[in-house]
């Protein structure tokens, strides 16, 4: 039963959908937990020869084009291949470039599915015969591995924690990571990191060092970086970490475009209680609670006056929270 606005509803116990949508739940932003059969994108460069075709149907480790391995080469304009084939003949623009040299490198595909398109202007296009979860930001890869809880939703992986061990395997290391870490962890044959948040200065520094390893001439190991929520730390959302936990041993992989953890079609994906809300962003950022009813306009920092909705933390009295600092997942 809805309460008056500006005050918290009572009765609602969240044991059902309509009585949690009833209550106001609906005005908070719903994100799907898990995404079936998702489309993922590989960017090619001009250079790069593709070796797969529109309607193929792939495996996990089929080989989908070698990469040009050239840290000079840089991207820019649109381009569109003139012969088919292995030619190395392509024109941009106005002129017709002849490439040749530079190491290559294998792109194996992560998963398996469909190729949906093959081009070199517009990259490699595939169907996933797989489900994912879904990041705001992917660094590297793809990459493929044995996923691993290496800390708890909270947790922080240091870099003495890691050897090689953990080589061929997809470390999920709870709140925040540090470039370092990351660093170590390639160092040590890991395949990849999933990470709740990583700050703007750890992420330059592991670009650099991206780079850095680019440069040289030995062929780098696939290592892929997923960021679930974004720079500012934060635990683990409680139904995402059952998600990872009841994966875990299993194989799973991590794609950029768009960013998302790849893993086997499951059957029961786990729930939340109807009334489970997190706070996505904001100065409460992470924190976790019930619904307990639409608060109506309050007064927050700065004299915003914004549309908010009653969360209880804890064991504590209701907190107003803005709608759109709200999230629940479906």
């Amino acid at each position: 039963m809805t309460g008056p606005i500006g005050h918290p509803a009572s009765g609602n116990n969240g044991t059902g959908g309509g009585v949690a949508m009833a209550n106001g739940l609906g005005l908070v932003t719903a994100r799907p937990l898990v995404q079936r059969s998702p489309t993922l994108r590989f960017p090619l460069s001009m250079a790069d020869t593709v070796r797969v075709a529109p309607g193929q149907t792939i495996s996990a480790g089929i080989l989908l084009a070698d990469r040009l391995r050239d840290p000079l080469v840089e991207e820019t304009g649109r381009r569109r291949r003139e012969e088919a084939g292995d030619s190395p003949l392509l024109s941009a623009g106005q002129r017709t470039w002849l490439l040749s040299g530079g190491q290559r490198e294998p792109l194996e595909s992560p998963i398996s599915g469909i190729v949906r398109s093959a081009d070199t202007a517009t990259g490699l296009v595939v169907e996933a015969a797989a489900d994912s979860l879904a990041g705001v930001l992917a660094i590297g890869g793809p990459s493929r591995g044995r996923l691993e809880i290496a800390t708890g939703a909270d947790g922080e992986l240091r870099p003495a924690a890691l050897d090689v061990g953990r080589s061929g395997s997809i470390l999920v290391v709870g709140s925040r990571v540090e470039a370092e870490t990351l660093t170590r962890a390639r160092a040590m044959g890991v395949r990849g990191v999933v990470v709740a948040a990583l700050s703007g200065k750890d992420l330059r520094d592991f670009e650099a060092s991206e780079r850095r390893q680019r440069a040289s001439v030995h062929q780098l190991a696939p290592f892929a970086v997923l960021v679930l929520d974004g720079v500012l730390r934060r635990r683990i959302a409680s139904p995402v970490m059952e998600l990872l936990a009841s994966l875990e041993g299993n194989e799973v992989a991590i794609v950029g475009d768009p960013p998302q953890l790849l893993f086997r079609r499951v059957e029961s994906v786990p729930t939340p209680p109807a009334d489970w809300v997190r706070v996505a962003s904001g100065p409460m950022a992470g924190r976790e609670g019930r619904w307990a009813g639409p608060a109506g306009p309050r007064r927050f920092g700065a004299a915003v006056h914004l549309e908010a909705g009653f969360v209880r933390f804890d064991d504590g009295p209701p907190t107003p929270v803005p709608l759109a600092d709200l999230e629940r997942f479906v």
